[in-house]
């Protein structure tokens, strides 16, 4: 027994095995049943289900979705079982081998069994062989069996491999004997004996193997094999054609034949070869039937087909007019032992047959070569018959045929190229002509290829027909591009006597692209002497657009139909020849045999290609190129301008047409003009150039190519239609007009710059004159350039002003007004002058800022921007200068230096009216008296008791030529402002000049400028009214205990003591000059009067408000004449350039010299501002130029950008008169009349508040607050007063001078008492932001008295950011993280919250839209948080105190963001290390608030009513810096 493999060797068990514990089956087998079973379910239900009910149909599909469902549950778990199943396995193997083992034993025992009671009970031992057994014992072998054993089974010994070769050998020799003694068949020539027999192969038919069994001659032929050679790989697949039984059969009858038969080689060649030209016949008819079904349909037949005979195919069935073509394949009837032949029908040449028979003999048989090679050559024959009729047709043409397909190449026209041939070949499958030229697809092609089949007497006209048109696509190519357009026809109409009939029909009409009313016409002709040779004639045609209608008589008709046809006008035919060669083409003077003897191949010729046309290219170049001038031409001798005709250029570069001369009126400029020349310049686009050249220039400009004696210029010009070549005359002339009076204003102006007594040529300079522009460079560097040119369209003289990069012209403004006096004057000289003149005021008018900003008016929107200032220019010396749309000034520019301001409000005729569109300007006589001048005025003064008359309204007419009749008598505007008790000193004082510089006045006054005044009337600006004693606006009351009062200035400043304009103390940081005193650093400046009650070590109290001291105090005497007693320094003195001219005095005032005297009270008068007040443009530039207000000890402080004097001025004017609107729309603020002009008294539930105006400067607000009387004074402290004054002056009415920030802070003055002192410690915490950190609040808080951008949508932006609606008051707070220094780059978070705080349950929280959708910061919900616990916490405590500030104290305290980053510094140590909170990007940035320093509580040196600014960051951005909203 074979041993039994262990545990987990057991060999597999095959497929269909089963084993006692069942069978096994794949589990992939298994799913592709399942899969298939379940689809066949799937299948039946598909078929069955339609024909059943509804209910039917669901039991059905419930059925089967069980069944399936619990089929796929069983096979998921048995996947699951086999997931985990190896173990299972193995246990299965070894209780499969335990069973196999004891079926083994046990069938062992029950077969022992079975032998032990059945077999052996009747099993005897036989005698045995002793003697067979001792000799296979002993010898090993048996030699007692028998012999035929050994004959039967036992094979012969093989023959050695010597005797195996000498037998072949001897076969050899006998094959040999038997062919050399039989007969056989010529085409079994090719014989091959080798090992015994012989191989016969017929190519392309059959090979044989034979060969003999013995040496005799009787001994039959054997045959070994026979093969087939007949071939198609076509057909089934490359198989053999002969199937091994018909193979079997041919050996059969081959073998008896060769037994039976006396020539049995002849025997074995006929029966294969029949058989083989049959073969080869049933091939080819296969062949054609599957050519018929697939590819060539009906274009070839199967005449007849006889097996084993015959195949006859026919082919070119349908040709008209020729007999039937085919072929037939058979075998030759004369010796049947030949191939197969072919015989064609008609008959082909003994050569072509030749050609064809060669198919046959390939060793692939194959019908289609056959069809190829015959309707080839039936093709070359046709065609060789169509060449012999052509060439006999066409002179002197020579026609190619050649190719495969056979292509005959017809040159239908001389020159021509290959791919204007001709092709003219014959359709394989039809047998007709087929025509095609390569390059075109002519519309004569198919009646030419009609006649090639049908009727060959129409060729030679349609062969003419297409020379004629492939001429004409000739004429299209050689215009591609050329500006010209080739048509055959054209809608041209003429008379039928017309000469244009008379042209020949092969003619193209040529539409030049720049000339619509010319036609070339373009006539073909044959040559005579060479058909196939066209010559052109060229004829040129005017037309004339016309309709159907038009009458052909009347020329004049002109209907409203479109024009579509062209009526012919004149015709002219052209020379070739002379169209060709110009006035320098050099001409061939040979004779004409010369000139044919040079014809011969080695002539040069141009070498143009064959569809190249040279002469119409030439003829249409010429027509485009001269007609234009041939228009010009004509338009100016008709308009009578003398010419000299169309001219060719030296070196016919290019043709010219020379002017010989122009009108004008202007006559010098006829002595300069040397030559004007119009030319044609451009490729593409052509345009009109047309060349003055003069002779110098009568300015020397600073021009480097400006430099030389010929000047020329140059216009381009549209080139137009011949119709409208007017249009190009008259730009020509109205070029001529702009140089003629360019030229006149400059020719005058020569003459006043020759005379040194002008003074011009040191004002200005001559940048370039190129006689159509003139530009001129002056002002103080000549960077101020203005160009002047002559408009043609405006009849006028036009200005473009222009500076240099980045800085704009001054004079750009009143542009209009200077065209318009050059206009009306035409003196260029008085233009000049005027530059020079209003030069340096404008520079200042143009400083003013003009940016539009936003939220500026109350009624309006506040996203509709307004501008600042707008200039309105009256006249080149008059501007009118509007702020914010609601005041006014009139600026007059005089000369002398002088510029006069007066309010643009009142009338000039009735000083009291004023104008409906603006508002009187109140203080502004005041304000401006502050920077008169008094030296550089007019030396005579009237006296002051004219003030006391009122001006009469035609004292207010204002003459140029007469200054002095503007400065009428009249009161400064301190009567206004000044009152019993407001004592305000409104004069700063006056600037006299330095003799050097009235010399130099006087020395420039020759120079062109305006008349001086007649008789020099007094001064208006000397103030009537007395002044108190201390000349600053001190108060005796309110002096500091800390220092003594100051003492008063110099009373009587000579000219010769007084500072003088110069240059040093003009710069940045002017010297100290030993003539000015010197202010020391101790000398006090005056400060806000909202700081009078914060520590001032060392510091005088000079607030300008009045005081019960400061009423009773009298004027201090002074001997200045006609003029009280108040000393007057100039506005420029002991101060740096664009400062206030009251910013405070640098000497010390005298007290020894002050004494009393008595004031007197003049009648307020509101129309003082209409009286001109003369101001140098020094003061007009202080005026307008941005200069800081604050000032210290070290000199001016300046902070990013500063407003202008006269925008503070006009700023705080217009806040004042919206408070007073405020007032009186507002519902808990109630105004309080006062007599004082210029204040503004209201009272709220808690405060009286009294708003002014700062009397030294007038540059600025104040608010003074005290409590009501029915108050306790004690409720309200010093400090919270001062507090909410600074916050007023430094965040509420300072630049931008918005009223929407100045209604805020009135609402907030309207809270109740309560709330309003959570508002004061909110303010104090923006005014000192180191009490913050000092408190260690997180973040800081800045009130944004407007809406930002930045801030939340509940309020438009730019609003007022405070609002009381019923019981609840809205109002936003913008906080920034302090006290943590960020890494570089990273700004400390900040962000705008919405509070809102409910007067009847006393919380407060942040404000938020109803809206569920919307979805807020991470930072907005955070803050939100907090608020909530705190108005929890709030509430329970059941605190009386408002809940205002500790909400917000809590939030800035305990505010910590999500998503903050980590500080780089701990919030104590910064604490420690930051004194004030540093600049930083924050949204109240957006809001332009002026920026508080940090220290402006602390102590140090101050000007009046104004803190010095700290040298560190402001907490603040300055708002200039970015656009007003």
């Amino acid at each position: 027994m074979a041993p039994v493999p262990l545990e987990g060797h057991q060999a597999p068990v095959a497929g269909g095995q089963e084993a006692r514990g069942g069978s096994s089956v794949s589990l992939s087998l298994l799913i592709d049943f399942m899969v298939q079973r379940t689809y066949h379910e799937l299948s039946v239900l598909a078929e069955l289900l339609p024909r059943k009910t509804d209910v039917e149909r669901k039991v059905e599909i419930y059925n089967f979705s069980a069944r399936t469902r619990q089929l796929y549950v069983r096979l998921l778990a048995l996947v699951k079982w086999a997931s985990g199943a190896s173990k299972v396995e193995k246990s299965t193997m070894i209780m499969q081998f335990l069973d196999k083992q004891s079926m083994l034993l046990v069938d062992t025992a029950d077969m022992l069994t079975r032998i032990a009671r059945d077999t052996l009970t009747h099993a005897r031992l036989p005698s045995f062989h002793i003697p067979a057994a001792v000799e296979v014992l002993t010898t090993g072998t048996y030699s007692r069996l028998p012999a035929i054993i050994r004959e039967k089974i036992v094979p012969p010994d093989p023959i050695t491999p010597s005797e195996r070769r000498q037998t072949l050998l001897r076969l050899n020799q006998v094959i040999q004997h038997r062919l050399v003694t039989s007969d056989i068949r010529p085409q079994m020539r090719n014989l091959k004996i080798e090992a015994g027999r012989v191989t016969f192969v017929v190519d392309r038919e059959f090979e044989v193997c034979l060969t003999v069994m013995g040496e005799g001659e009787n001994v039959p032929w054997r045959l070994l094999s026979a093969k087939i050679l007949v071939a198609d790989k076509d057909t089934g697949e490359g198989r053999p054609l002969v199937h091994p039984l018909q193979t079997q059969y041919l050996h059969d009858v081959l073998q008896s034949r060769l037994v039976d038969e006396k020539q049995p080689l002849y025997e074995v060649y006929d029966v294969l070869h029949f058989f083989c030209l049959a073969l080869r016949l049933e091939v080819l008819y296969c062949q054609t039937m599957r050519l018929c079904r697939d590819r060539l349909d009906d274009h070839i037949r199967i005449d007849d087909y006889k097996p084993g005979k015959s195949l006859s195919i026919s082919y070119w069935r349908h040709l008209p007019e020729q007999p039937q073509h085919h072929f037939t394949i058979h075998t030759d009837p004369h010796d049947p032992a030949k191939s197969l032949v072919v015989t064609h029908l008609p008959s082909l040449a003994q050569k072509d047959s030749e050609i064809v028979d060669k198919a046959l003999l390939m060793e692939q048989l194959s019908i289609e070569r056959l069809l190829v090679q015959t309707i080839y050559l039936r093709t070359k024959s046709r065609l060789a018959e169509l060449k012999t009729e052509l060439e006999t047709m066409l002179k002197d043409v020579d026609c190619q045929l050649q190719g495969s397909p056979a292509i005959l190449s017809v040159p239908v026209v001389q020159p021509c190229l290959r791919a204007e041939l001709l092709l003219i070949t014959v359709d394989t499958h039809s047998g007709s002509f087929l025509a095609h030229v390569p390059q075109y697809s002519s519309p004569i092609l198919p009646e030419i290829q009609n006649s090639l089949n049908y009727d060959h007497t129409r060729l030679p006209t349609l062969l003419q027909e297409l020379r004629f048109w492939i001429t004409q696509r000739r004429c299209e190519k050689t215009l591609q591009h050329l500006p010209a357009t080739a048509h055959e026809r054209l809608p041209v109409m003429h008379a039928a006597d017309h000469p244009i009939a008379k042209l020949s029909r092969h003619k193209m009409f040529v539409r030049l692209h720049r000339h619509q009313r010319v036609i070339l016409v373009v006539e073909l002709k044959e040559k005579p002497e060479s058909p196939c040779e066209v010559s052109c004639s060229f004829y040129l045609v005017m037309v004339k657009p016309s309709s159907i209608e038009d009458s052909p008589e009347d020329e004049t008709i002109e209907t409203e139909f479109p024009k579509t046809y062209l009526r012919v006008q004149h015709v002219c035919e052209l020379d070739s020849f002379v169209s060709m060669h110009g006035p320098c083409t050099a001409v061939d003077e040979s004779c004409g045999q010369k000139r044919k003897m040079s014809d011969g191949p080695a002539a040069k010729r141009a070498k143009h290609p064959a569809y190249f046309i040279p002469e119409l290219a030439h003829v249409v170049a010429m027509c485009d190129e001269r007609l234009p001038f041939v228009a010009i031409a004509a338009e100016f001798s008709r308009r009578g301008i003398a010419h000299q005709g169309i001219q060719v250029e030296a070196g016919a570069t290019a043709v010219v047409l020379r002017v010989v001369q122009l009108p004008t009126k202007v006559k010098p400029i006829l002595k300069r003009l040397l030559s004007l020349s119009l030319r044609v310049q451009g490729k593409g686009t052509k345009a009109w150039l047309a060349e003055f050249i003069f002779h110098g220039a009568p300015l020397q400009s600073l021009h480097p190519k400006e430099q030389g004696l010929r000047r020329p210029v140059y216009f381009q010009y549209e080139m137009v239609p011949e119709e409208i070549a007017g249009r190009t005359v008259d730009a020509l002339l109205r070029d001529w007009e702009q140089i003629c009076n360019l030229y006149e204003i400059v020719y005058d102006l020569t003459e006043f710059l020759k005379h040194d007594k002008y003074g011009l040529s040191g004002m200005i300079a001559v940048k370039s004159y190129s006689y159509s522009r003139l530009v001129l460079s002056y002002g103080a560097d000549r960077s101020a350039t203005m160009t002047v040119f002559w408009s043609p369209d405006h009849k006028a003289f036009r200005l473009i002003f222009s500076s240099n990069p980045g800085t704009p012209n001054a004079h750009a403004a009143v542009k209009e007004q200077l065209q318009a006096h050059l206009n009306r004057n035409r003196s260029l000289a008085q233009v000049l002058v005027l530059l020079c003149e209003t030069y340096e005021p404008l520079v200042s008018l143009g400083k003013l800022p003009g940016l539009p900003q936003l939220g500026v008016h109350q009624s309006k929107a506040p996203q509709v921007a307004t501008q600042g200032f707008t200039l309105l220019p009256q006249s080149p010396t008059q501007i009118r200068v509007v702020y914010q749309g609601v005041y006014c000034l009139e600026v007059r520019i005089r000369g002398g230096g002088l510029v006069s301001v007066r309010d643009g409000s009142y009338s000039h005729l009735d000083r009291t009216h004023v104008l409906s569109d603006f508002t009187p300007t109140q203080g502004l006589k005041a304000f401006l008296s502050k920077y008169v001048d008094e030296s550089a005025v007019f030396l005579r003064r009237r006296s002051q008791s004219e003030d006391d008359n009122p001006p009469s309204p035609v004292v207010a007419m204002e003459n140029v030529s007469n200054p002095g009749s503007a400065s009428t008598p009249g009161q400064s505007e301190n009567q206004a402002t000044s009152s019993p008790s407001v004592p305000s000193p409104f004069l700063g004082g006056i600037r006299p000049q330095s003799p050097a510089t009235r010399a130099a006045d006087a020395a420039s006054s020759n120079v062109l400028r305006f008349h001086p005044p007649h008789t020099p009337p007094s001064n208006p600006h000397t103030p009537a009214s007395p002044h108190p004693a201390m000349g600053h606006g001190f108060s005796p009351a309110s002096f500091s205990l800390a220092s003594p009062p100051p003492a008063p200035p110099i009373v009587n400043p000579s000219p010769t003591v007084l500072p003088s304009p110069s240059p040093i103390l003009n710069s940045p940081n002017p010297l100290p000059s030993p003539l000015l005193p010197q202010s020391s650093p101790q000398q006090p400046i005056g400060q806000s009067p909202a700081a009078a009650n914060f520590p001032q070590p060392s510091l005088a109290d000079s607030s300008p408000f009045p005081s019960s001291q400061s009423m009773a105090s009298s004027p201090a005497p002074s001997n200045w004449p006609s003029s009280p007693s108040v000393p007057r320094p100039s506005p420029g003195a002991a101060r740096a350039p664009g400062h206030s001219p009251a910013g405070g005095f640098t000497h010390s005032p005298d007290p020894a010299k002050l004494t009393p005297h008595l004031s007197r009270i003049l009648p307020q008068r509101s129309w003082a501002g209409a009286v001109p007040t003369l101001l140098t443009h020094e003061a007009l530039d202080l005026l307008c130029t941005p200069a800081p207000l604050l000032q210290t000890a070290q000199g001016p402080v300046s902070t990013l950008i500063e407003p202008s004097p006269l925008e503070r001025f006009l700023g705080s004017l217009y806040l004042r008169r919206q408070l007073q609107r405020f007032i009186q729309s507002e519902e808990c603020m109630q105004s309080i009349p006062n007599p004082e002009p210029g204040v503004v008294h209201l009272k709220t539930d808690t405060l009286l508040c009294r708003v002014f105006q700062n009397t030294t400067h007038l540059q600025s607000l104040h608010l003074k607050l005290s409590p009501l009387n029915e108050h306790d004074e004690t409720s309200w402290s010093p400090d919270e007063f001062q507090i909410l004054e600074k916050f007023f002056e430094t965040k509420v009415v300072c630049p931008p001078f918005k009223p929407q920030a100045l209604l805020a802070f009135a609402r907030m003055l309207t809270v109740p008492y309560n709330m309003l002192k959570d508002f004061v410690q909110i303010v104090r915490l923006e005014l000192l932001p180191q009490l913050g950190l000092q408190q260690g609040l997180r973040w800081s808080v800045q009130w944004p008295l407007r809406n930002p951008p930045s801030g939340t949508h509940l309020i438009p932006t730019g609003v007022a950011s405070f609002l009381i609606c019923r019981n609840k008051i809205l109002f936003f707070l913008c906080i920034t993280r302090q006290g943590v220094q960020y890494p570089p780059g990273v700004e400390p978070p900040s962000m705008i919250l919405p509070l809102v705080y409910d007067l009847h349950t006393n919380i407060t929280q942040l404000a938020q839209k109803q809206d569920q959708n919307q979805v807020h910061p991470p930072a907005f919900a955070a803050a939100n948080l907090q608020m909530k616990r705190f108005a929890d916490y709030h509430a329970n405590a059941n605190l009386d105190q408002c809940s205002v500030f500790p909400a917000l104290r809590d939030l800035m305290a305990n505010l910590v963001l999500p998503n903050e980053p980590p500080p780089m510094m701990a919030p104590m140590a910064a604490a420690q290390q930051v004194v004030g909170s540093p600049a930083m990007q924050s949204p109240m940035a957006q809001m332009h608030h002026s920026p508080l320093p940090p220290n402006a509580m602390g102590p140090g040196p101050q000007h009046q009513g104004y803190p010095p600014q700290q040298q560190q960051g402001s907490p603040m951005i300055n708002p200039h810096g970015m656009m007003p909203q």
